[in-house]
This record gives structure tokens, C-alpha cells and sequence, in this order.
């Protein structure tokens, strides 16, 4: 099996993710979101640039400050950003929806209040307007155009800052949508809580994880973290 790595929250620390990549040489490294790089994204990550692919979805800390935001989307790898679109990696079809809900525009299992970005700035007034467009804090909003976007494609993994339904605080919609795509397999950040949901749930009709905070995860959930401890 291609490895790829999954990496939860790094909040602005990703020495356990260099150190990881040139012990293992994965085909590609997946980060989660709330990366909150301090420096641009290919300056932190400059030691493995040339020994991995790297791709992201944000988080929603990602959008807490302008360098936050710039540092991941205006960084010399935001064309590596997931959210919205399925790519092949690694000769899997991999799907990222970044960001969170919230209740401003859409809280499932509530119906939405806005269907997209342009919805949301037409109505909202001149105070929802930053940059010229949609405010800083609702560039981590899930809108349900983004959604529905990719609930009309097929993947075999799907990588979420939210989480499923199997987590306390997880959402249903994941759950339909992952069922949606057919994917087999889905990663979600954002809990800093690693879970093999396999283990303690219900069936969901696809292979669940969560990856905790500054985690490393392969396909079977299992720590890269914990092999790094014990090299």
C-alpha cells in the first residue's frame, strides 16, 4: 500500500512531521487543518519539500489572524489546498472539505441560513467584508455549496477538519457525505483526540480516524508518532 500520512493539528509546530517524513519517505503528506503556520507554509517545511508531496485542508484557526491566513493561503503551497476538490495522490482519489460549521451560516442538521461565500457577503453587510470579499473568520466556514460540490463526486479517502457523527462532537453530515463518495476511508483533525472508530462504534459504511493533536496516522489509524519514539 502507498503510505500517505495524515497529520492532525500542528498549531504552529511541524518538527515531528520533518523528522517523520525523512525517517519514512511517505508518498505524501496530509495535513488536517489549524496547521497556523508562523512563517510561510514551504518556509516551514522547507527541509522536505523535495522528499514528499504535500497537501492540506484548513482548519479553523487558520483564519484567527491575517498571518495565520497568509501564511497557508498565500503561501507558496495554497495550491496544495484540498478543500472542495477531489485529486489523485498517490493513486487515490482524495477529497478535502477544510473549515468548521457554524451557526452564522450553517449548522447541520439545521437548515443552512447561506448557500455560498457570495450569498453570505451580499446580505451581510459592509461589516462582512474583508479584503474586498467574504470576512477572514468565514473563509473557515463550511458553505453548503462546497458541500454539495463534492457530495457529487466519488473518492476513495476524505479528509475533514470536522469530524463524523462517531465522535461526541462530530456531525451526521460527514457520515452522508463520506457515504456519498463512496470513500472508504475518512481522517478528520480538529478534536486533538486520536480514534480508531472502528473499535467503539457503530458501522458508518466507510473506515473512520481521528488524528490528535500534532499526530502522524497511517491508513490503519495506527501512530507514526509512536514508531518515530521508539527509532
Amino acid at each position: 500500500m502507498v503510505e500517505l500520512f495524515f497529520c492532525g493539528d500542528t498549531h504552529g509546530e511541524f518538527q515531528h512531521v520533518i523528522d517523520a517524513v525523512k525517517l519514512y519517505r511517505p508518498v505524501a503528506i496530509i495535513f488536517l487543518g489549524d496547521l497556523q503556520a508562523k512563517r510561510p507554509l514551504e518556509v516551514e517545511l522547507q527541509e522536505i519539500i523535495g522528499l514528499t508531496e504535500v497537501w492540506f485542508i484548513h482548519g479553523n484557526h487558520d483564519t484567527d489572524s491575517d498571518a495565520d491566513f497568509d501564511h497557508l493561503f498565500s503561501s507558496g503551497l495554497a495550491d496544495r489546498n484540498l478543500h472542495g476538490r477531489v485529486v489523485d495522490i498517490g493513486g487515490y482519489r482524495i477529497a478535502g472539505l477544510g473549515g468548521v460549521f457554524r451557526g452564522q451560516v450553517w449548522m447541520p442538521p439545521n437548515d443552512p441560513k447561506f448557500a455560498s461565500q457570495e450569498d453570505y457577503a451580499c446580505h451581510g453587510g459592509k461589516g462582512n467584508l474583508w479584503r474586498g470579499g467574504l470576512t477572514r473568520k468565514h473563509r473557515s466556514t463550511i458553505f453548503p455549496i462546497d458541500y454539495a460540490s463534492l457530495a457529487s463526486q466519488k473518492a476513495d479517502i476524505l479528509v475533514t477538519h470536522e469530524a463524523p457523527s462517531c465522535h461526541p462532537h462530530g456531525f451526521s453530515a460527514i457520515d452522508q457525505l463520506a457515504r456519498s463518495m463512496n470513500v472508504a476511508w475518512s481522517f478528520h483533525g480538529h478534536h486533538h483526540d486520536n480514534f480508531d472508530y472502528q473499535k467503539s462504534w457503530k458501522p458508518l459504511g466507510f473506515n473512520a480516524y481521528g488524528v490528535g493533536l500534532r499526530g502522524i496516522a497511517m491508513f490503519n489509524g495506527s501512530s507514526v508518532k509512536d514508531n518515530l519514539q521508539t527509532n
